[in-house]
């Protein structure tokens, strides 16, 4: 099997995960017909193109068989660093700055328990580049090679990856009491939730349809619904009167005690599985993100159903 150059298979990196050649360069030091000399140079050797020069760009098939092995390579040589700062603390330097181990987590778990838990990586030295998405899509990260590993709401092992259940996170409706008191002051049930506005992160969040569903007891819904791509911007938006939102519950707990929001739907959670995913191979970096997602998910999530 031919060798391929690390510098080439970077660079291939930096153009998709930088979305053009210009930003590659930049972040590389290096000039732009460097990105576009060494990006020739490896796809002559696959014998193959491996981006689509559209807009935006985009790998092909090859491209991203190719990414993945230089994310493998990049989990090598942190591994290397991991295991020489363990033997001789002064003898390793921190890796550089483009070879990034990235890990995809859905914007909910950033904005409660997941960041704490790598603080301690990041610390280390560890390059981390955490890439958020909503819970029922960052598996497509890992799926495509542009992650090494994902916390998803995915039950199911991708192939060439491990999963462990992390837990349960649970969701509550909330309100600014003004806004309860006044539009729903008996509560969110299956006769007002059409009135109400609802704060959701994207038009891919679901998690608004899937509470009143449940909590309604009705088989589909239509929801009136704002928009605020950012777990704390919902929260926010509520605090300011936008109308309700379904938010988890270890980011409004101490706002529920305080009583500057209320719960429109007590009698209800909504639980949603959390599970993280990450290449089978054995790697001490792994491992270590791993044990630290493991260890921050026990306290602030409810344990996984056995």
């Amino acid at each position: 099997m031919s060798t391929f150059d690390p510098d080439a298979l970077e660079c291939l990196a930096a153009i998709i995960e930088e979305g053009g050649f210009e930003r590659a360069a930049q972040r590389l030091n290096i000039t732009q017909s460097a990105v576009s000399q060494r990006l020739r140079g490896l796809e002559a050797q696959v014998g193959t193109v491996l981006i689509v020069r559209s807009r935006p760009l985009k790998p092909t098939s090859a491209g991203q068989l190719m990414l993945k092995h230089a994310k493998m390579m990049r989990l090598l040589r942190a591994d290397l660093e991991k295991d020489l700062r363990d033997l001789a603390p002064s003898s390793a330097g921190s890796g550089r700055d483009d070879e990034r181990i990235s890990v995809a987590i859905n914007a909910d778990s950033i904005a409660t328990w997941a960041l704490p838990a790598l603080g301690a990586l990041a610390r280390q030295g560890l390059p981390i580049e955490v890439i958020t998405d909503d819970q029922e899509f960052t598996h497509e990260w890992l799926r495509e090679g542009q992650v090494l590993g994902c916390v998803t709401s995915l039950g199911q092992a991708l192939r060439g990856c491990r999963m462990e259940a992390l837990g349960v996170m649970d969701y509550v409706a909330v309100a600014r009491p003004e806004f309860a008191a006044e539009h729903c002051p008996q509560g969110l049930n299956g006769h007002n939730f059409h009135r109400l506005p609802f704060v959701a992160f994207n038009r891919k969040d679901q998690l608004q349809h899937a509470f009143v569903r449940q909590a309604c007891q009705l088989p589909r819904v239509t929801l009136k619904q704002l928009y605020v791509p950012s777990s704390e911007g919902q929260v926010r938006a509520v605090r300011e009167g936008w109308g309700v939102s379904v938010v988890p519950l270890p980011g409004v707990q101490d706002s529920l005690a305080r009583g500057e929001l209320v719960d429109v739907a007590p009698r209800h959670r909504l639980g949603v599985p959390l599970h993280w995913h990450c290449w089978n191979l054995s790697s001490g970096v792994l491992d270590a993100l791993t044990d630290a997602l493991r260890g921050a998910a026990a306290s602030a999530l409810r344990p996984p159903p056995a």
